[in-house]
């Protein structure tokens, strides 16, 4: 473990694409942690709205200038190559973390944990800086999920700048296979990190996560046939290499983990409804959807009841009322701003008065 004078050194590895406008902010909160012991990289990804002249603004952080755009995989790989700290922090240019950020990772480090995440507050889009990712009705889970991940592919975590890694477990498991993980490459490092130690949650926010029109999942308020084939897409992707690394580990090998997970479920449910004859998972149908998603919903005791009610209400509408219906089902849910006025009013009498951030695939 490379440690500075009275502890860890840890690395903030930024990865940048064409993100010039959020750049300034980003590498500035980064360079104004309260931990003395950090290093900034900024990789940037060929970027081609002047980034790169941003970066050279701040000698103190370390450039990494990719000649040729690989994704964000592409990205955090030759950002870790480049890195030194025993703590890894990747941080996405359009995020920023808070300035007690890394000294409360490293005073909350623990010997055998594989990696400490921690909530966002969200900030763009119309937000007020009061909800966050994920939201505080959503906890964490912590210790050993290695059996969560074996049994549904997926733990309650958080999204790329919510996470800080052991180095030592990222040279396990890196680098991120480029061609799958060109977005959304956090998907790979919060699958594969929990094999090698254990998860441990902070219940703050030690960092902002910004919507905007440029996110990757900027869809994510429109019922969109392509954004849920890219997410479905994406979560084989997740389980394929879960499913490698477990067999080099000797674990048990996971059989179908998505069909025991409902957030899984619910894209597969979505796609199948908008866009059959584009659904990727041949074979799929919705009542089996719906009867898989009403068991994962109510096997999940991380939520609340009147959540899992909701939710197995929606599989069911989804997955038995004629495809018309089911359809409406699906768009009202993840459209908001399509539902009729009654159903809007009907959904805020049963959520009650609370906030609720968006999911993210």
């Amino acid at each position: 473990m490379l440690r500075g004078v009275g502890g860890p050194l840890v690395s903030i590895v930024i990865d940048n694409y064409n993100y010039a406008r959020f750049l300034p902010h980003c590498i500035e909160t980064a360079l104004s942690q309260t931990w003395p012991h950090t290093e900034v990289l900024v990789v940037d990804d060929a970027s081609t709205d002047g980034s790169q002249e941003v970066i050279a603004r701040y000698p103190a952080a370390i450039p990494v200038l990719r000649p040729v755009n690989g994704g964000q995989a592409a990205a955090l790989n030759a950002g870790f190559l480049r890195s030194r700290g025993s703590i890894v922090v990747f941080l996405d240019s359009d995020d920023s973390l808070e300035p007690h950020a890394v000294e409360r990772i490293v005073r909350g480090w623990r010997p055998g944990v594989a990696k400490i995440q921690y909530r966002l507050t969200i900030t763009g889009a119309g937000a007020d800086g009061l909800d966050l990712f994920p939201h505080r009705d959503i906890p964490f889970d912590s210790g050993d999920v290695v059996p969560l991940l074996l049994r549904s592919g997926r733990y309650s975590t958080a999204v790329t700048s919510g996470n800080a890694f052991a180095r030592e477990v990222l040279a396990r498991i890196l680098p991120i296979p480029e061609a799958e993980f060109r977005i959304s490459a956090d998907g790979y490092l919060v699958t594969l990190a929990p094999l090698f130690g254990a998860v441990l949650s902070l219940d703050e926010p030690l960092g902002t996560y910004r919507m905007h029109d440029q996110n990757a999942w900027a869809t994510r308020a429109t019922a969109d046939g392509e954004r849920f084939r890219r997410a479905i897409d994406l979560d084989a992707a997740r389980y394929r290499a879960l499913a490698r690394k477990a067999a080099e580990l000797g674990l048990p090998r996971p059989v179908e983990p998505g069909m025991n997970d409902w957030l899984h479920l619910e894209k597969r449910m979505c796609s199948l409804c908008i866009e059959p004859a584009r659904h990727p998972v041949s074979g799929d149908k919705r009542s089996r959807l719906g009867w898989r998603g009403v068991r994962a919903s109510v096997g999940d005791r991380r939520l609340s009841r009147k959540r899992r009610a909701m939710l197995v209400a929606w599989f069911l509408c989804a997955g038995l009322l004629p495809r018309r219906v089911s359809k409406a089902a699906v768009v009202w849910r993840m459209a908001p701003a399509s539902r009729p006025w009654l159903v809007t009013r009907i959904l805020r009498l049963v959520r009650g008065p609370q906030r609720h951030a968006p999911t993210i695939a």
